[in-house]
């Protein structure tokens, strides 16, 4: 949460013209609400098992960028499915600054708590051994524009690529 993910997923799909997914966005579609509406109403289970129904659903004919929120990694199917479905990028930053970037908009449902703070260190402790474990990828997006990440992703890409052959 406040890493960048769908802000730097556009940037990518301007650059590259290839097809953006964000799974954000297809849950908030199949449910007719936004996601604070889905927790709300629904709960995190019903959104976290909608997440792994649009994840088995997702099956790009040709390769595309999938978006997804941080806390897919907490299902191992999910892990499983992000694995089939191509190269894993981590956008990563530190504590502080992800509570600031998380903190500027206040529909996140997961920060909805009295210590907020406290919730952002509780996800970290939770989410960054998983992230550490599946991720191809991995950039620290603290200091740098949606644009300079975008950047390094291509070009940790293209010695993916390279090493590959």
């Amino acid at each position: 949460m406040g890493a960048g993910k769908s802000s730097v997923g556009r940037c990518l799909q301007q650059r590259t013209g290839l097809a953006r997914f964000d799974t954000d966005e297809i849950v908030s579609s199949k449910f007719g609400m936004s996601i604070p509406e889905i927790f709300s109403t629904h709960g995190e289970e019903r959104f976290r098992a909608a997440e792994t129904r649009v994840l088995i659903e997702l099956a790009p004919a040709e390769a595309a960028i999938i978006v997804t929120g941080g806390g897919i990694v907490l299902r191992d199917k999910n892990v499983d499915l992000l694995k089939r479905l191509g190269t894993i990028v981590w956008l990563e930053a530190g504590e502080e600054t992800l509570f600031e970037r998380a903190s500027r908009r206040g529909n996140r449902p997961l920060l909805q708590t009295d210590d907020p703070r406290a919730k952002i260190t509780e996800m970290l402790r939770e989410r960054a051994p998983l992230y550490a474990k599946v991720a191809d990828i991995r950039v620290e997006t603290a200091a740098l524009t949606h644009d300079e990440v975008a950047d390094v992703i291509l070009s940790k890409i293209e010695d993916l690529i390279a090493r590959q052959k």
